[in-house]
């Protein structure tokens, strides 16, 4: 590969926080920004030991630095907090994934609140959603941003969903099985393109561009083989989306290959919702 391009696609020695860094999905972003050279800092609400365990993984696997910090996006102070430690560690903060978000796997029987009609849906829940899934991700943009904006440098990129520009099939989970997709998550996906709209037309003086991906699913090994065959009806390529597939899309959402790349929607899902 020629050098230009590896530099294009390069993020040595930048600086990427990830928020839900310890998930399924957050993990995989880690690993692959971290094998472009990225020192990669976690942020979860698992407790300390895991997140820092698998922060050492991934030093130990790519020999950059990563750093595991437990935090409640929600708490405007402790993000604070956890955005200065990342700041004093490493000088500076390149990148921000607001990745966390309440999304409970299918079959998951402590989650079943979160599938309830819409008529019965809880508004505790309703809240807890629009604050962990929206309102986190104002908090820690509002607390990286400061940062970007002295260097004049910087990204900053929302994970949606594909329902934020389609709602959600709830023929996935099959007919009279009762379950359906929060209305609180497909709202606050929804609403995280405006977020990621204001925060681009306000950086862009700067050279901080933010931008939003929207996947569809990935398969699990917890998805049940029926949901599987339901939901990769849905789309163009008739299956769901596997480990892996979205890293190229975040390292060049990450990258300086999309520099001139700023207040987009990147919807990656098969061609779910082209159809």
């Amino acid at each position: 590969m020629h050098s230009d391009i590896k530099k294009l696609f390069s993020l040595e020695n930048r600086v990427a926080i990830i928020t839900g860094g310890a998930g399924f999905l957050g993990m995989q972003y880690a690993d692959t920004l971290s094998k472009a050279g990225a020192h990669v800092v976690l942020f979860d609400i698992k407790d300390e030991h895991t997140i820092q365990g698998l922060a050492k993984k991934i030093t130990d696997a790519h020999g950059v630095e990563a750093l595991g910090i437990r935090v409640d996006i929600t708490d405007a102070d402790a993000v604070e907090k956890a955005v200065t430690e990342v700041k004093d560690k490493f000088g500076t903060v390149d990148i921000l994934i607001n990745n966390a978000a309440m999304n409970p796997a299918v079959g998951d029987k402590h989650a079943d609140k979160l599938f309830a009609p819409y008529e019965q849906y809880p508004i505790e829940l309703w809240r807890k959603e629009v604050e962990v899934n929206l309102t986190g991700a104002q908090i820690c943009t509002q607390a990286a941003a400061p940062i970007m904006m002295k260097q004049r440098n910087g990204v900053i990129i929302n994970k949606g969903s594909e329902i934020a520009v389609a709602t959600y099939d709830h023929r996935a989970y099959g007919e009279g099985s009762g379950k359906f997709k929060s209305a609180a998550y497909i709202t606050t996906k929804t609403s995280l393109l405006g977020l990621t709209r204001s925060w681009a037309s306000y950086l862009a003086p700067y050279g901080v561009r933010v931008n939003m991906f929207c996947p569809v699913g990935m398969q699990t090994p917890a998805h049940d083989k029926e949901f599987v065959k339901r939901y990769a009806s849905l789309n163009m390529f008739g299956r769901m989306a596997q480990p892996g597939e979205y890293n190229g899309t975040m390292l060049f959402l990450c990258s300086d290959a999309s520099s001139f790349m700023t207040g987009a929607n990147l919807i990656v899902d098969g061609g779910k919702t082209a159809w």
